[in-house]
């Protein structure tokens, strides 16, 4: 056969393999129809193994036996979410309320008067009093315990990138991503007034915004320091008998008095950082388009595979993975995964429901909207 042959002959087959492709889901409507009447798991891992196990003993070419594999477990993985979707039709797995911004009593951030924290918290809430604590962790307590109605966290910057510790204790914390707010910095140096540059033993600020200002420390040589904030770094600067200086926002150098040094210097033009609103319940707001979750996967062969295409099957857009370790000694990682979607959505409904029965560790930590402010 010549090659128009050959590819007519693979267009004919793929025809066939589409129209069996169509019968099979058909009768895995017919599976969802059965399981939803008797109450039974769409997820039954002994049913999965045998069919794999089946597959891979009728392939002919060893050499295409890991290839079979992964072609029927994308096929039973389409199937299980369509199943899921039939039987979430009429039962639900999560239940929320809607946002009340307006109506919130106490929002704590981090730090003090000043911190970009503060600056993000504004934009969702208003002009109000804020709570501070010492720590991203005193945040989630408050949350979590009902102290504060709402906590507002960084998460990621343009130029540093993922804040760490927030991941860390997002694994810790049982808490809801609500909204999401992306904030333009703008980093300064800043000191007490006078202060010439050229004696500023010390720079101090939080580590990431240390991280954005690389290229200006290293021009200047000047020392850095690790804070726990921006602005509590700029208030130890100002507290201080010493010729130090902070790295800040200009308001929060403004506020506190402090002299501006030098503007702008963070290594990129365009930085910025993304917060997180966060609540103790799961709240839904009518605009929410994204969805957070974090789990785990098993060490097996195919496993981040078979994730991901649990997502494209459903036309859902990634839009963010992250990774952090357990922490337990095994070098395991927990995987925080941001994706594009509804609640309301049945798509989006089976997905999670498949990843629920699928994997030993799985948590959806909310839904939200990004809003961009300069």
């Amino acid at each position: 056969m010549d090659l128009k042959q050959l590819r007519d002959g693979i267009d004919d087959v793929d025809s066939e393999i589409l129209s069996l492709f169509m019968k099979r889901m058909k009768l895995c409507r017919g599976v969802a129809d059965y399981k939803k009447e008797h109450n039974m798991p769409v997820f039954q891992g002994g049913r999965e193994q045998q069919i794999i196990d089946r597959i891979v003993e009728l392939t002919a070419d060893k050499n295409l036996e890991k290839g079979t594999s992964a072609l029927f477990t994308t096929i039973m993985d389409i199937s299980k979410i369509l199943q899921n979707r039939t039987i979430l039709e009429e039962n639900k797995d999560y239940n929320y309320t809607a946002p009340d911004f307006a109506g919130a009593k106490k929002i704590g951030c981090q730090g003090t008067s000043g911190a970009n924290s503060e600056a993000a918290a504004k934009k969702v809430f208003g002009e109000r009093e804020f709570t501070f604590y010492p720590s991203f962790e005193e945040v989630f307590k408050a949350v979590q315990s009902g102290e504060a109605d709402y906590g507002v966290l960084p998460v990621q910057n343009s130029t540093a990138g993922s804040v760490d510790s927030t991941y860390d204790l997002m694994a810790k914390y049982p808490f809801y991503i609500v909204k999401m707010v992306t904030l333009e910095i703008n980093h300064c140096l800043a000191a007490k007034k006078g202060t010439k540059i050229e004696d500023i033993t010390c720079v101090y600020s939080h580590r990431q915004a240390l991280s954005q200002c690389e290229v200006f420390l290293s021009k200047t040589g000047l020392k850095k320091h690790e804070y726990s904030n921006t602005a509590t770094a700029a208030e130890k600067v100002l507290n201080s008998d010493e010729p130090i200086a902070a790295i800040c926002s200009v308001d929060c150098a403004e506020k506190l008095g402090l002299e501006v040094i030098a503007r702008d210097i963070a290594d990129c033009t365009i930085n910025r950082t993304q917060f997180i609103i966060i609540a103790k319940d799961m709240q839904v707001a009518e605009d929410s388009d994204a969805v957070s979750v974090m789990l785990t996967i098993p060490h097996k062969e195919g496993s981040l595979y078979r994730l991901l295409t649990k997502f494209y099957v459903n036309n859902m857009n990634l839009l963010r993975i992250e990774s952090r370790p357990i922490r337990d000694g095994s070098f395991d990682v927990m995987f925080f995964l941001d994706f594009s979607g509804k609640m309301s959505d049945p798509n989006v409904e089976a997905v999670l429901r498949d990843l629920a029965e699928n994997l030993e560790d799985f948590r959806c930590i909310g839904t939200f909207k990004n809003e961009t402010f300069s």
